[in-house]
């Protein structure tokens, strides 16, 4: 299960995702999103588990807890629309 996290300290490394969900189960990636101009954090970013339940308690557990001084939201990630073609007329 995908799982979006906001509201990230910009110091916040792909490897504090893992510490942090780590306790509910399996964490297969974790990654922070970056601006592409300055290579720097955006402040969200999103942590996939192997296991739905887990995952869901872990949601549960972390949403709205402070996370390197700032308050964190947790929640499932948002499936990303596939490219629509596109039709020149």
């Amino acid at each position: 299960m995908n799982i979006f996290v906001s509201s990230l300290s910009f110091k916040a490394k792909k490897e504090d995702l893992t510490e942090l969900f780590s306790p509910f189960g399996e964490v297969l990636s974790a990654r922070i999103i970056l601006s592409k101009e300055t290579r720097r954090s955006r402040g969200y970013g999103f942590v996939e588990m192997a296991n739905e339940e887990e995952a869901l308690a872990a949601i549960k557990a972390l949403n709205g807890i402070e996370h390197m001084g700032r308050t964190i939201n947790v929640a499932v990630a948002n499936e990303r629309p596939a490219a629509v073609p596109s039709h020149d007329m």
